[in-house]
């Protein structure tokens, strides 16, 4: 039996775009989600658009109600920012009386709310102005927190500023799996700056208005390891590891930017455009803890054609690598490697000041989870995400033992929810969302487990 540290939080999280549904109504304006599946339907899973999700907009009482029947001490969801404030300035005022009460229906239930403001999701009308690659979003995201902060800081003690940052700018800006989905890593460094800046400005407003609480911001970290020992192979995965996790950890925790980091981009021309004061607001705004999301590592090589010239993408720095023993979830395509989640903890001990964290994601979603229903008890028997979460949080005991100041783990997610592009391709929820059944959720296995271990603080374990 591995015994966790007392009070430490058992939960799951989730997202506004993600479960919320109702998106273009209740005094809601467009996000960019819902105005790409206007404009191409094609991109998404056939009619699994951003409109209805998982309903949690007319359900959350009872799904509050449903959280600590698996355990769940703590739950992690967003704020839409285009419901709350749907022209930038003006208050929705429906979506404070919803935000109120979803909140106190968490608290009544005995769930502590971790909420966060920003999940991917940008307000068309800021989208049209330039989105991140605007100055101008700094400010709006500024204002958009104070109020926030200013409507919901009686009933939240936990703040994030983003999830996954990281995200928004590749995949919106390099890869086109967001809009607007092009190609340019100028614009993606400078996307990636205001998005610090905009976190920065968020802390800053916190901390003046003397605000109750914590603040802190959510980083999906993987870990860089190389292909081998050659210099080349340890240049990609010290590279990678800049642009991918020190970009974002280094002013969140340690205030300031890598210098080598500021170096490389200077090197290749791409340096953002900055402001006075910036470099001094980074380093006096720094957060309480942090949110680590852990799926999978990050490998890579260096690349076969040597860089010549300026770099165009990140690819110039470091090329992937499958390394031969690789376990993987063939659903997302993605690596199963729980030891890199010590190696997290002890990068959060060694590297950050030993700052206090949480795991703010892990989880494992498959296609077609409907082969696994027990006709019997009418249960999703979900083994292979119990298994899964055995041995991550194996890993993370070890973390921990080892001095690391992690105190939750948080899931994705609670209920089966809508991801991006792809639907409900994979599930990953506690609960299964009936799409077809007015949204009926219905306990899996993995519910069961999660909320033993919740109640024990404890992982069984077998060797």
């Amino acid at each position: 039996m591995l015994k966790f540290p007392k009070g430490f939080l058992w939960g799951a999280a989730t997202s506004a775009p993600q479960s919320e549904g109702h998106a273009t109504s209740n005094g809601k304006t467009p996000t960019t989600w819902d105005k790409w599946y206007e404009l191409d339907p094609t991109k998404f899973t056939k009619n699994q658009g951003p409109e209805n999700t998982s309903n949690m907009y007319d359900m959350y009482r009872e799904d509050a109600k449903l959280m600590p029947q698996v355990g769940m001490n703590s739950f992690r969801t967003s704020i839409s920012w285009a419901r709350l404030l749907p022209d930038g300035q003006t208050v929705n005022p429906e979506a404070v009386a919803f935000y109120r009460s979803y909140f106190e229906e968490l608290h009544k239930n005995k769930v502590k709310p971790i909420i966060n403001l920003f999940h991917f999701d940008m307000p068309w009308w800021l989208m049209e102005k330039g989105g991140w690659e605007a100055r101008e979003s700094v400010e709006a995201f500024a204002f958009y927190a104070k109020t926030a902060f200013e409507l919901f800081g009686d009933l939240v003690e936990m703040w994030t500023t983003f999830n996954e940052p990281i995200v928004h700018v590749e995949c919106g800006y390099l890869y086109g799996y967001h809009y607007p989905a092009i190609h340019d890593f100028k614009k993606a460094i400078q996307v990636g700056y205001n998005t610090i800046m905009a976190h920065t400005m968020a802390v800053k407003n916190f901390r003046e208005m003397k605000a109750k609480g914590q603040i802190g911001i959510i980083l999906n970290v993987s870990p860089c390891y190389s292909r081998g020992e050659t210099e080349g192979d340890k240049l990609a995965a010290k590279q990678a590891d800049l642009l991918n996790t020190k970009s974002f950890l280094d002013p969140a925790v340690l205030g300031q930017f890598p210098q080598e980091l500021v170096d490389l981009l200077k090197e290749n021309e791409l340096l953002p455009t900055t402001q006075q004061g910036d470099k001094e607001a980074v380093s006096t705004n720094t957060v309480d803890f942090i949110g680590l999301n852990y799926y999978q590592p990050r490998r890579v090589q260096e690349p076969v054609q040597k860089l010549v010239g300026k770099a165009t993408d990140p690819s110039d720095f470091y090329a992937p690598y499958v390394w031969p023993d690789r376990k993987m979830n063939v659903y997302r395509g993605w690596e199963i490697y729980p030891e890199a989640l010590y190696d997290v903890a002890m990068m959060m001990k060694n590297d950050y000041d030993n700052m206090p964290w949480f795991v703010s994601e892990n989880g494992m979603g498959v296609a077609e989870e409907e082969r696994f229903l027990d006709d019997e008890t009418g249960m999703i028997q979900d083994d292979y995400r119990i298994e899964f979460m055995k041995e991550h949080l194996e890993q993370l005991h070890k973390g921990i033992e080892a001095g690391s100041q992690c105190f939750g783990y948080q899931t994705w997610t609670f209920v089966d929810c809508w991801s991006w592009l792809n639907g409900y391709t994979n599930r990953y929820g506690f609960y299964r969302v009936e799409l077809d059944n007015n949204y009926k959720r219905t306990m899996k296995k993995s519910g069961l487990w999660f909320k033993e271990l919740s109640e024990t603080n404890r992982l069984k374990i077998t060797k």
